[in-house]
């Protein structure tokens, strides 16, 4: 497995030290969040100051942006960083994008994204080999590019897509159109062997594709210590609180907790959710132990259903970096 690593939420002017000591240590990419701040502008810091390590929007939220701004935002990141950029996508769910960004749900995620992602194709391919800008769809209709907007070729015009989901409908997208899938936090082994995998083949065969052509990538949920345990088990509550993550208690039979924590939310009663996340719960969605165990337990629960990995814990240089050079190294070889 490629061992990845996440920016924590900082300011720009820390992102260029963080990406240096991430590329010395080893890890094979380094992913900036959409969080506190945009994922394209860390972005382009990593690519200034990096020459061998890959990096991306890990994610960026795709209905928030036009297929025009990611094209160009990402065509300049290949161009800058000799084609290490990765772009990674996610819908986010409606409240967000409706009460945060103020931009339209479709009625069809699934299949706006996949417009979106088409259409970065089509501004890609027309920049690359000066073809005229034609996307007909049902989101979007896109026709007009003069060479004032044309940037032109580049000499890695080839930018991995990498979709972000928890559920089939996305799963399936991305092995019909993408070069990777990110799997969310919340989730377990048996959920991504179960369903997720399955979905990813099936949409791989339903476009001639194979398993081998989607890297799988994911960020999980590892504490070795009380602190560690009560921080992920607030992260498990939120996120099986949202009704659109349901899938993932229902096929482990927790569907009355994941009622009680939805209820929960709704009454703004967020300190009393890790309360219904028992230990089974937690060991079912975490790799649990000292220190010393979590690269074994996240080797024995992940080796050969992944092919990136990454650790919800954000990449802090100076901060547990023996920890760090365990994990790369048991997990690297």
């Amino acid at each position: 497995m490629l061992i990845d690593a996440s920016l924590p939420p900082a300011v720009l002017k820390d992102i260029p030290a963080i990406a240096r000591a991430a590329e010395q240590a080893g890890f094979s990419a380094l992913w900036a969040p959409e969080t506190m701040h945009d994922p394209f502008l860390a972005a382009a810091l990593i690519a200034e100051h990096t020459s061998r390590l890959y990096f991306g929007t890990g994610i960026a939220v795709a209905f928030a942006r036009s297929p025009a701004s990611m094209a160009y935002s990402a065509w300049d990141l290949a161009q800058a960083s000799q084609g290490r950029f990765i772009l990674g996508l996610g819908t986010q769910v409606k409240a967000h994008i409706t009460r945060r960004f103020g931009m339209p749900w479709p009625a069809s995620p699934v299949n706006k994204l996949r417009e979106q992602i088409e259409a970065l194709h089509v501004f890609w391919r027309g920049w690359q080999e000066n073809q005229p800008l034609d996307f007909q769809g049902e989101y979007y209709q896109l026709s007009l590019m003069t060479p004032f907007f044309n940037p032109g070729p580049i000499s890695h015009p080839h930018i991995p897509v990498f979709i972000a989901g928890v559920n089939t409908g996305l799963a399936r997208l991305a092995g019909q159109v993408a070069e990777g899938f990110l799997v969310h936090p919340f989730h377990s082994p048996r959920y991504l062997r179960e369903v997720l995998l399955p979905a990813i083949e099936q949409g791989a065969a339903k476009a001639g594709r194979s398993r081998a052509d989607v890297q799988i990538a994911a960020t999980v949920f590892a504490a070795a210590s009380p602190f560690e345990r009560q921080f992920v088990r607030q992260q498990i509550a939120f996120y099986a609180s949202t009704p659109s993550y349901r899938p993932v208690m229902t096929l482990h039979g927790w569907d009355e907790q994941a009622q009680q924590l939805s209820a929960l939310a709704a009454r703004g009663r967020w300190g009393d959710m890790a309360g219904l996340v028992d230990d089974e719960m937690l060991g079912t969605f975490a790799v649990l132990g000292e220190e010393a165990q979590i690269a074994e337990g996240l080797a024995e629960r992940y080796q050969g259903l992944l092919d990136r990995l990454g650790l919800y814990l954000p990449y802090v240089p100076g901060e547990r970096d023996k920890f760090w050079d365990k994990l790369l190294s048991a997990l690297s070889a």
